[in-house]
């Protein structure tokens, strides 16, 4: 089993990654472990890992690092465990995977899977594979702007702080799409291959992690007042009924806008509009409890 795992994660998680491989290697599974240096990187990793024949690599890490090593992984027959360590866990929510290190190790060792079928989204400054969601608009623009020594301090409330700041400065200009051929605007969009959100906050019932297609959530309010009241029916899981919000399903999706418009995709930067989104070529298997 290989490892891939980011130090960015802080000292704290990283212990919980150590209990983890201390069981694992109690139970005598050989793991050999890889660290991240920079944005990306383990992507490279998870493609060494393949080549060298690795019959199990894990991601220990937040949503952004699984999603780089699932895209190294992308298209081949080796399945991803996931460590969760992140800031929200958002996927390890969704599938519903363990986080106290003797489930974690557990779940590598018995390796049990589930499919999920990743997004790919290509922007002027390339292509990039997301496991849960992609957001453009306000959140988006949270996300770019968060200092990182700020979430490492604060963890999720750094988010909450992050939002009301912006909440200010936002343009709150149209958000231009194009769904399966169909235009639509919208203030704020989210595409998601999963139902949560931000944590376990309720965003798409309806969304089928493990198929094809999309489920896109269209924000029709605008300015701050309505950005407050969205993020009040986010933390009552009321956030689908919300007025002004649209669930629809697609396949293809355009955000046809560009000019500075923010995309982040499970909750690392992603470039800027325009961006077209896609199913990946192929699901991935995911270890899960």
């Amino acid at each position: 089993m290989i490892v891939i795992y980011n130090p960015a994660a802080g000292q704290r998680r990283v212990t919980r990654l150590w209990d983890v491989l201390d069981v694992l290697s109690g139970n005598g599974i050989r793991v050999r472990l890889r660290q991240t240096t920079h944005p990306g990187h383990a992507t490279q990793l998870a493609r060494e890992a393949l080549a060298e024949g690795a019959t199990l690599i894990a991601a220990a890490g937040g949503d952004g690092t699984i999603a780089e090593v699932a895209a190294g992984l992308n298209g081949a027959q080796t399945p991803l465990g996931v460590i969760p360590l992140g800031t929200a866990n958002v996927l390890a929510l969704e599938l519903g995977l363990p986080t106290a290190p003797r489930q974690v190790a557990a779940a590598l060792a018995f390796g049990r899977t589930r499919t999920l079928w990743p997004g790919l989204a290509t922007s002027p400054s390339g292509t990039r594979l997301f496991v849960q969601m992609l957001g453009v608009g306000l959140d988006a623009q949270v996300v770019h702007r968060l200092p990182r020594g700020l979430k490492r301090c604060l963890g999720r409330s750094a988010y909450v702080a992050q939002t009301l700041r912006e909440m200010l400065r936002y343009s709150y200009r149209p958000i231009h799409v194009r769904l399966d051929g169909v235009q639509a605007h919208a203030g704020s969009v989210v595409i998601t291959k999963g139902t949560l959100y931000a944590g376990r906050y309720l965003l798409a019932p309806e969304a089928r992690p493990g198929e094809p297609g999309f489920s896109v959530a269209l924000f029709g309010g605008t300015g701050p007042c309505a950005a407050l009241a969205y993020g009040g029916a986010l933390m009552l899981n009321l956030l689908p009924r919300a007025p002004g919000m649209r669930l629809l399903r697609a396949n293809q999706i355009e955000i046809l806008d560009n000019g500075g418009l923010a995309a982040q995709a499970d909750g690392d930067p992603a470039g800027e509009a325009p961006i077209s989104i896609r199913d990946a070529g192929s699901p991935i298997s995911v270890v899960v409890s």
